[in-house]
Order: structure tokens, then C-alpha cells, then sequence
């Protein structure tokens, strides 16, 4: 068998149901067994979902908040963009040299690099490793999405709130995998 290797970057964004009936988790009654539930997820391989560096729960939105009561107030596009140009300006300045641009580039040498962290985060990301049985892979992703968090934040060094934020968004993993 021949394998070709094509050169491509892409930003994939993918969304699925909890479960086959879409009510596990919610206030709704889920109709579904624990077996149809994990046959259902389990069509993601789990390698797929290790190569995937962010994935969240996002619960359905309350009638309150569909009418714009009690909404709490963010931050508005223009200060979020801001903040990510100058994200993306620490990271240019980073890899300035090392062939690559961005966080979600690093190799594993990299991350080694760029990525040291305290002995609190240390310790906060070998217990999650163990708990959730993660993978080498979701270790480098948890890495990568730290450094970013930390550099959204212009935080020179990566801070155990920022390895706990990452390791929040590999719900998957905590969710089905474990």
C-alpha cells in the first residue's frame, strides 16, 4: 500500500449530539441506554478525537437568556480581537527563527521549548493525565492550549489556571474516553 502526504493547515470546527436522541446531559429526559450512548460517541475513533485541541459542552440556552434577560455582558468583539492580534504578535515573536508561527504548529521539541512549567502545573497536569487516562497526544494538546490561554492573558510563563482552563476543554476525553 502507497501513503502520500499532502501539505495542508485548516481550522476545523465540528459539532455533534450528546446521544442519538440530543437530550443526555440536559433538563430534558434522555430516551436512550448507557450502551446507545457510548455505541453513538463511539463512532469517533478516539484517535480523532485526540487530534482534536479544543472540545466543550455547550448546554442549550435558557428562555431568560433567549430574551436578553440576565445575560451577563463580555467582552465586546473589538476587545477580544485586540487581544488575540496581540496574541498573535507574542507568537510571531516567539517563533521568530524556529520556522513555525503559531502555537498550534509547535512540535513536540517545541512545546519542550516553549511550554516549561511550575511545579504546581506540573502537578496539576500529571494528576489529570492519570484521572482521565490521557493520551501522549493530549498532553501536547493541553500544552499548546495552555500557551495560548497564557499568551490571550500576555503571561510570559504558563500558570496552573491556565493548564486547569485547557484541560476543561477536553470534555470528550473526560466525558466518554475515561
Amino acid at each position: 500500500a502507497m501513503s502520500l502526504t499532502f501539505p495542508a493547515h485548516f481550522t476545523m470546527v465540528a459539532s455533534m449530539n450528546p446521544c442519538p436522541c440530543g437530550y443526555y446531559g440536559s433538563a430534558r429526559e434522555c430516551k436512550c441506554s448507557p450502551m446507545q450512548i457510548q455505541r453513538y460517541v463511539g463512532k469517533i475513533s478516539g484517535p480523532l478525537i485526540d487530534r482534536i485541541d479544543i472540545h466543550i459542552d455547550v448546554p442549550a440556552v435558557k428562555f431568560k437568556e433567549l430574551r436578553g434577560k440576565g445575560v451577563s455582558v463580555g467582552d465586546s468583539s473589538i476587545t477580544v480581537r485586540e487581544r488575540v492580534i496581540k496574541a498573535r504578535e507574542i507568537q510571531l515573536k516567539r517563533f521568530d527563527g524556529e520556522g513555525i508561527f503559531s502555537n498550534s504548529a509547535m512540535s513536540s521539541r517545541h512545546i519542550r521549548k516553549f511550554c516549561a512549567l511550575d511545579g504546581e502545573s506540573e502537578n496539576l497536569l500529571e494528576r489529570a493525565m492519570l484521572r482521565q487516562g490521557l493520551s501522549a497526544r493530549a498532553h501536547d494538546r493541553i500544552l499548546k492550549v495552555s500557551r495560548t490561554i497564557a499568551d490571550l492573558e500576555a503571561s510570559e510563563n504558563i500558570q496552573p489556571n491556565h493548564i486547569s482552563e485547557a484541560i476543561g476543554y477536553r470534555s470528550l476525553d473526560r466525558n466518554y474516553w475515561s
